[in-house]
């Protein structure tokens, strides 16, 4: 039986599905952070892309089509909502104009929100974001570990001469000290590169690089028991940009690549950080205009309420 005193998704047979408020799974929106273990947060912000925008329309596409979703996992039987505080708290407002501005502001709420002993779910967005959310990470955790899902390494010095974009976070991390790089994992990156040697800086920092060709036709059930035995029990941040996902299962994105991972291998990856010392999880990367069926935004809803089912504390119904 679900706690009532927790926050409830609204059930389909109490108000249709196209009906009711559009917040993530339909939760009520009403929380004030110091009362939830889970904050959902959206940071509708892309003027960080390099390629395609539309990204900033992420979090309301994901919200829309998260009303499909029911509070019980049927294939874990993970109950994230009997078990725990969450709530969708709405989105960070940041400037469309200033892209330094906007990621201070970023910041500035994500180390608003780290006051409070709750962990952080947020909807992108372009990837841009999770470097003012891996400082706020930093500050609370110190450097954290990183579960790192994406076609792409975002490891780039500079893009356009600017050094904070969607594609160089990760590399600004490890200058600033962010990340614990013996405990990072990158899985699912591919395509072309301006040199043979895209992918070598990451691992010369100490991550481990998955390519996606090391993934195709097998469960990755067996890579994950790997990663979860590297993170360890230290705190670990789960970044998944929805361009990891082959085009077939998720077009609506600014920077597709062929040959991507199957949504199957994407539950796997999920579900495989069950135990893990999660302190935040990003989905991000959803171009819904890009995508006309909501395919995209509904994948990304999934796997957003999947990392929901992994946070520490969630029972399983076993």
């Amino acid at each position: 039986m679900a706690d009532n005193t927790n926050p409830q998704p609204l059930g389909g047979n109490e108000m249709p599905r196209y009906g009711g408020i559009a917040t993530f799974m339909r939760l009520p929106g009403r929380s004030e952070p110091k009362d939830l273990d889970i904050a959902v947060v959206g940071v509708p912000f892309d003027i960080g892309t390099s390629n395609r925008p539309g990204a900033r329309f992420g979090p309301r596409g994901i919200r829309d089509e998260s009303v499909l979703l029911r509070p019980y996992n049927m294939g874990t039987r993970a109950a994230p909502f009997d078990s725990l505080r969450i709530d969708d708290i709405g989105d960070v407002a940041s400037s469309p104009f200033d892209r330094l501005a906007a990621i201070a502001a970023i910041e500035e709420r994500f180390d608003r929100l780290l006051t409070q002993d709750l962990i952080t779910a947020t909807m992108g967005g372009d990837h841009t974001i999770v470097l003012p959310i891996l400082r706020a990470m930093a500050k609370k955790h110190g450097p954290v570990g990183l579960i790192h899902i994406d076609a792409h390494t975002d490891i780039s010095d500079t893009m356009f001469g600017a050094k904070i974009a969607h594609g160089t976070p990760f590399r600004r991390a490890v200058e600033e000290g962010l990340l614990d790089c013996s405990r990072v994992v990158q899985i699912g990156m591919r395509g072309t590169g301006y040199t043979a040697e895209d992918f070598d800086w990451s691992r010369q920092q100490g991550f481990r690089v998955v390519q996606a060709e090391e993934c195709w036709h097998k469960s990755l059930t067996p890579l994950m028991a790997e990663v979860r035995e590297q993170v360890g029990d230290g705190p670990v941040y789960i970044s998944f940009d929805i361009d990891g996902l082959d085009p077939s299962f998720a077009p609506g994105t600014g920077t597709p690549e062929v040959g991507g991972l199957t949504m199957p291998q994407a539950l796997e990856i999920v579900r495989g950080c069950r135990g893990l010392n999660v302190v935040g999880c990003d989905l991000v990367e959803v171009a819904p205009i890009y995508d006309t069926s909501g395919l995209t935004s509904l994948t990304g809803a999934n796997l957003l309420y999947e990392m929901l089912c992994v946070m520490p504390g969630v029972v399983y119904r076993d």
